[in-house]
């Protein structure tokens, strides 16, 4: 996945018309990878309005329930491009069969978990499992459907549907932590995975590249290790203090290892990030806004659901159609996001959303202790919607440009961003929310200091880009 090499096909290949219209056997490849990347998007959000509930029964206390997520997170990004490299190498259709069942198996474990440490074990292996086949799914819905209206359809539809598999998510973990408990919200996505490793032997053609670029281990070995070892330390500190001794010796490690990783990358030959595509001002800024937007509202949703449920007293349920409705003004925006990116351009559209994602998380911080949920539910949405406008244009800022040959790089560092902004949010930021003296009173600093970052960042963006020039 890091590098673009001419791929071959082998096994059925799922015929379309030139028009863009499907064939029944492409409906149901493509049934197959957007239900298995709706999966992923749905194990990112149905876990949310369930961890007060599942804290109190496996005795996690407030400040551990940020590894619920971070364990599912740091796997899933760390790793996604060591294992987009191994499908080109290997067959990008026996990979992804091999991360559904290490992700259906890790999904058995943590619904029958029986304590915080099988319980986070199952939550590492399910980010394991999502490293697997986020980028092997991509790969193999880019390989099938051939490019143009086959291929621009194809992805349209995966597209909203990892959208409305967020919102679905926050839905149905209200839905059924109220009602059958929280391990079935883990159950949902182990009879998920079973379901599509049914369906997808016989559907899915394997497909490989026909070079036989060399595997960069140590870049992923220092990158993995690098940032496991700096978010650990950044989500602990706030519980021991910065004067810890294993909180100092993991950050100097970890910075040590991203030290490595940058000048092994700079002499592979086949190397798992292109450093010279990162001096593209397009793909650093662009990416570097991603990071930001997706950082920053996951920590939001994951302090707001806290506050909603243990300082408003809101059910699982209710607290989920708070985030149901955000969901569905994520997929409104997402209908338009286009529009004004094709009448403003992309760069001023992510430095505008970037803004309008600050300025309504700003607006967050006057939620009270009596009553906040309708503020908290109208800023948020809104919020969401600036989020994927920014989500949107920060893709097309970073592939504007780059030749075609070079897509491959600059697609991958746009999931990887995705990626890592999904697991540094929560550690840095969130934690603060569940060490405070009052939950309220860290809920409170958490979205001022969220606004003040996404903020700052837009100007960054803006000056990083040029805010006068068009993608």
């Amino acid at each position: 996945m890091a590098i673009d090499t001419q791929t071959t096909t082998t096994g059925p290949h799922p015929a379309a018309p030139e028009d863009g219209r499907l064939s029944g056997r492409a409906r149901l490849v493509l049934f197959v990878l957007c239900a298995a990347q709706f999966m992923v998007a749905l194990d990112f959000s149905v876990l949310n309005v369930a961890l007060p509930a599942l804290g109190a029964d496996l005795g996690m206390s407030r400040s551990a329930l940020q590894w619920a997520v971070t364990a599912f997170a740091l796997p899933s990004g760390g790793f996604l491009l060591l294992f987009g490299r191994i499908a080109d190498l290997y067959g990008r259709k026996r990979l992804f069969l091999t991360g559904l069942a290490v992700f259906g198996a890790a999904s058995v474990l943590a619904t029958l978990a029986w304590d915080p440490v099988s319980f986070l074990t199952g939550r590492a292996l399910q980010g394991l499992g999502a490293a697997v086949i986020v980028p092997t799914g991509m790969s193999l819905l880019t390989t099938t459907f051939p490019e143009g209206p086959q291929r621009d359809r194809a992805l349209g539809i995966s597209g909203t549907l990892m959208s409305l598999g967020f919102t679905v998510g926050m839905v149905l973990g209200g839905v059924m932590t109220d009602t059958l408990g929280w391990r079935s919200t883990m159950g949902l996505l182990a009879v998920t995975a079973v379901v599509v490793l049914v369906l997808a032997p016989g559907l899915l053609p394997e497909s490989r590249t026909t070079e036989r670029p060399r595997l960069d281990v140590p870049g992923a070995v220092t990158v993995t290790g690098g940032l496991l070892a700096v978010i650990y330390s950044l989500s602990t500190a706030a519980q021991r203090g910065f004067g810890d001794v294993d909180v100092w010796g993991t950050l100097v490690a970890g910075l040590v290892l991203l030290a490595v990783f940058v000048a092994v990358e700079s002499r592979a030959a086949a190397p798992l990030v292109s450093l010279p595509m990162l001096k593209r001002r397009t793909v650093a800024w662009g990416n570097f806004g991603g990071l930001v937007t997706f950082s920053m509202m996951s920590t939001v949703v994951f302090v707001l659901t806290l506050y909603l449920q243990e300082t408003l007293g809101l059910s699982s349920f209710r607290t989920g159609l708070v985030f149901g409705i955000q969901g569905l003004a994520s997929v409104a925006a997402g209908a338009y996001a286009s529009k004004v990116i094709g009448r403003f351009g992309a760069r001023r559209t992510l430095v505008w959303s970037l803004v309008g994602q600050g300025v309504l998380g700003a607006a967050l911080v006057g939620v009270g202790t009596g009553s906040g949920a309708l503020l908290a539910t109208a800023a948020v949405s809104l919020a969401s919607m600036c989020h994927l406008g920014a989500i949107i244009s920060y893709g097309v800022v970073v592939t504007s440009g780059v030749p075609d040959e070079q897509q491959g790089l600059a697609t991958g560092l746009v999931t990887t961003t995705q990626q890592i902004g999904l697991t540094v949010g929560i550690p840095l930021l969130g934690v603060l929310a569940t060490t405070q003296a009052t939950l309220f009173g860290g809920v409170r600093t958490v979205l001022a200091l969220d606004a003040v970052i996404v903020l700052a960042a837009a100007l960054l963006v803006a000056v990083g880009l040029g805010r006068g020039r068009r993608a």
